[in-house]
């Protein structure tokens, strides 16, 4: 009975130290994803009143939840009874994320006719800050899922030869801190100005360490926005061309001579831009039939 009893703790602990060590590999291998979702909700979640940023982040967050706990299950399923498509959806996602990366630097030297930060400016009533935050929330959950599907996916990949419960657990824990360590970061860049501007009302001399602080989060926090969406677009191009360079052999034995890093994103960037073409491409043809009708 005690005897048993030891096994069972035994295996307990085995399974336990395996999954610690496979979350480690999944969480670097899901890094550069978690880049890129942080940028975008820091956007998604930053330029409103105060009083609306959390609220707004907690909406999403709510969200990521739900396409977290949609996505595990059926990747789950998938992985134990067609595990093929687990390949051909890293493949799929990698080029929406090159595609993503792409358009962000076409639009760096096209800026759209609309930007956000005038839509924000022309959101005058009760109404149309609501609308505005409605589409803002539901923008980033899609996005969100998105980029959770290869979370899940690129984690799962980590433990495709462990056993389920590993990959249940692994995968489970990674998806899980994802969206805690993802929007809770969120949440602290966003409110960043609000903590600088209390720093300098507390503060009785302008001079002193306190009031320098505050004034330096509130002038920074632009400026962390602003580099988290340069990084995550590198962490887009670099995550879509490490998907086919570890997943096709023919990217995988292209151009050997290359460091690693600068072919996948150079992968990336090619693969991007080709979708980003493609997607142009059939807007503007939209654009021609419609002007003929």
């Amino acid at each position: 009975m005690a005897s048993g009893l030891f096994a069972i703790l035994d295996d307990i602990a085995a399974l336990m130290d395996d999954v610690a060590m496979m979350s480690k590999v999944a969480a670097k291998k899901t890094a550069g994803i978690l880049g890129d979702d942080l940028a975008v909700n820091a956007e998604k979640a930053s330029g409103f009143v105060s009083s609306r940023e959390i609220p707004v982040l907690w909406s999403i967050t709510k969200g990521s939840l739900l396409n977290k706990l949609i996505i595990l299950p059926i990747a789950f399923l998938l992985s134990a009874f067609l595990p093929i498509a687990i390949t051909i959806i890293l493949l799929l996602g990698g080029l929406y994320l090159g595609y993503e990366g792409a358009e962000k630097i076409y639009h760096f030297f096209v800026p759209h006719s609309h930007s956000k930060k005038e839509e924000l400016k022309e959101a005058k009533t009760k109404s149309e800050i609501i609308a505005l935050e409605k589409k803002r929330i539901k923008s980033a959950i899609l996005t969100d899922f998105i980029l959770s599907v290869e979370i899940v996916i690129i984690a799962l990949g980590t433990v495709f030869k462990e056993s389920l419960s590993t990959q249940i657990i692994v995968v489970s824990i990674i998806a899980v801190l994802a969206t805690i360590g993802v929007y809770g970061i969120v949440a602290l860049i966003v409110r960043m100005d609000d903590a600088g501007y209390q720093l300098i009302e507390n503060s009785t001399d302008k001079k002193s360490f306190k009031a320098k602080l505050g004034r330096l989060l509130v002038a920074a926090l632009p400026k962390v926005i602003k580099s988290l969406s340069v990084i995550g677009t590198i962490a887009l191009l670099l995550v879509s061309g490490g998907i086919f360079v570890h997943n096709l052999d023919f990217f995988h034995q292209l151009l050997p001579i290359l460091p690693s890093i600068v072919k996948e994103l150079s992968i990336g960037l090619v693969l991007g831009f080709l979708c980003l073409g493609i997607v142009l491409g059939i807007g503007k043809l939209k654009t021609l039939f419609k002007s003929r009708e």
